[in-house]
């Protein structure tokens, strides 16, 4: 069966490459991205089965790109990483949820890679195969 496809979002390479990697462990084929339009570009090529946004970011916020896979129907899991404060980290979960995504999390940096292993193998199950 192919690995479920996990295209994550975040401009620090040292915490994409961490994302990554307790997205292979957990059983996803991690795509990364470090800006928007590499995201966009990415999501449209192969659509993901979930995606992962880191909320602070130059240029585009996850906010817009809430908006963006809200624009694509999309429908799979949808995970907030941030080191943003937690009232930024609710609204913006509220937002994503108004307009009819499947959020979960969020995860507050620093991420310990036990926790966020067992998230995604959580969420993992839960995927339509």
């Amino acid at each position: 069966m192919p690995q479920p496809r996990l295209l994550l979002i975040d401009d620090e390479p040292a915490l994409a490459e961490f994302l990554a990697n307790a997205a292979t462990a957990s059983g996803f084929d991690p795509i990364v991205t470090a800006r928007d339009d590499e995201f966009q570009q990415a999501f449209i090529a192969n659509r993901p089965e979930m995606v992962a946004l880191d909320l602070g970011m130059p240029g585009m916020d996850g906010v817009e790109l809430t908006r963006f896979l809200a624009d694509q129907e999309y429908r799979g899991p949808v995970l907030i990483v941030s080191g943003f404060d937690r009232r930024v980290l609710e609204s913006a979960f509220r937002l994503g949820e108004v307009l009819g995504l499947n959020m979960v999390g969020p995860v507050e940096k620093p991420v310990r890679f036990e926790q966020l292993e067992d998230l995604l193998n959580k969420l993992k199950a839960t995927l339509v195969q």
